[in-house]
């Protein structure tokens, strides 16, 4: 049976770490947990199960999730987001792999839990990630802080497990317009130093797209109250990203 390393990266993660830990401690043989110095319980939570515990600074998703692959002393890695789990279909799915790997890399379906309500709609199901995958064949690229696990080549054989990521994204609307705020912040400032332009009307035309895609396209009146909810929130990320990237280029 191959060995297997579980990576995640946390910053002030002490509601989430433990209930992510225990769902993987069956099928890890090691976990790797690389912090950006929480100020909150992490830490300690983390040395309580065992688990490798680095500190690394923060400069991106992509930079701090590459870093702690490489820390992994096993070839094949299953990554995982400390408010994220993994069901028991997963799990099963994930010994069966153990037994006899197929693929170079695996593609898992993650379903998101907002304010308590599991979505099946909105475009936020399946949600398919590369997760797990053999530590030679790709790493994490995108724009921060929207990263995404690549190949190296496009002849790596992607398979599929069975099974679900839990992800708790927002326990409150809150949270969530604060996230938004954090994000455009990143994702913004990553599109003005990629010299992309903006445009007035950008702003506009982006957040009704993502509102009609997340509510009409992608079913969202099916999620009742909170596709409504997740349709405008979404909409609201895109205009706040325009509108900080029209501030940066208007600063100049």
């Amino acid at each position: 049976m191959l060995k297997l390393s579980v990576v995640i990266i946390t910053y002030n993660e002490e509601k989430n770490i433990a209930r992510c830990l225990d769902s993987v401690l069956s099928i890890a043989d090691e976990i790797v947990v690389v912090d950006s110095y929480s100020k909150d319980d992490t830490k300690n939570i983390c040395k309580s199960y065992g688990v490798r515990f680095l500190e690394n600074s923060f400069i991106g998703h992509i930079e701090q999730k590459n870093f702690a692959m490489h820390q992994a002393r096993f070839d094949w890695i299953l990554s995982l987001d400390a408010d994220e789990s993994i069901d028991m279909v997963l799990k099963e799915s994930i010994i069966q792999f153990k037994l006899n790997p197929t693929a170079d890399l695996y593609q898992i379906n993650r379903v998101n839990n907002y304010c308590g309500k599991w979505i099946y709609h909105s475009g936020w199901y399946p949600d398919r990630k590369i997760r797990l995958w053999s530590k030679a064949v790709g790493d994490w690229q995108g724009e921060n802080p929207h990263d995404k696990f690549l190949p190296y080549s496009t002849k790596s054989i992607v398979g599929k497990l069975k099974g679900n990521i839990l992800h708790y994204s927002y326990t409150s609307i809150e949270q969530h317009d604060r996230q938004i705020d954090f994000f455009s912040d990143i994702s913004s400032k990553a599109l003005f130093e990629k010299k992309i332009k903006h445009s007035f009307l950008m702003k506009f035309a982006s957040a009704a797209y993502k509102f009609f895609y997340c509510y009409i396209l992608r079913l969202g009146f099916l999620d009742g109250r909170v596709g409504w909810v997740i349709a405008t929130k979404s909409a609201l990320a895109n205009y706040k990203k325009y509108s900080k990237l029209e501030k940066l280029w208007d600063a100049q």
